[in-house]
């Protein structure tokens, strides 16, 4: 509770208060929002054999999708247009791919069910609150297990894993397996390709 000689700060108008400015343009939205409508009617009914045709549809909103590809329907992609994947590459039953900022997938890369690929956030010691999208790469071999977040920014080297559940804020070293909260190195890979 404030003191008696205290008041606290009025609110600001709502064209000065940053909090209340939108982050994505009109079109942004509306283009958003004809790639969900799209999603729900053409793909996320189909069944899972079917990811020719969903990758057909996501390439028609200008996602870059390499041969070989599982793209399963009860996925969520933000914006597909900011998708790009080389051959063979997976993203299995509800995963959530959010990309304002662009996600890249290298080839034999793995995304499973349930995991969340996160390319934004914001800074939280402006006073704007100001968004920050942030682009995620994924090199070849790389795999995310079920229920693992990686959070804005974060490169995954080459064969490295991050275990299920586990909470992924920094770069990892190659054909490195990583697990928990924050996610840390926990043993190494074998480096097939060498």
């Amino acid at each position: 509770m404030l003191s008696p000689t205290l008041t606290a700060p009025k609110p600001a108008a709502v064209a000065e208060d940053p909090y209340r400015q939108p982050v994505f343009s009109i079109q942004n939205k509306l283009r958003r929002l004809v790639w969900i409508m799209s999603w729900a009617l053409l793909c996320s009914w189909t069944p899972r054999p079917l990811h020719a045709w969903r990758i057909w549809v996501i390439r028609l909103f200008g996602g870059k999708i390499g041969r070989h590809n599982a793209i399963y329907s009860n996925c969520t992609i933000w914006a597909p247009w900011l998708l790009e994947t080389e051959d063979v590459v997976i993203i299995g039953p509800n995963v959530e791919v959010y990309n304002p900022g662009g996600v890249y997938i290298g080839h034999h890369a793995i995304v499973s069910q349930h995991a969340y690929l996160c390319g934004a956030t914001h800074d939280y010691n402006s006073p704007a609150f100001t968004y920050l999208p942030t682009k995620l790469v994924l090199e070849p071999y790389v795999w995310i297990c079920a229920k693992a977040v990686v959070l804005p920014g974060v490169r995954c080297a080459e064969g490295s894993i991050l275990g299920a559940g586990s909470i992924l804020s920094k770069h990892t070293r190659p054909w490195t397996i990583y697990a928990g909260n924050p996610a840390r190195p926990v043993k190494t890979r074998t480096n097939f390709t060498e």
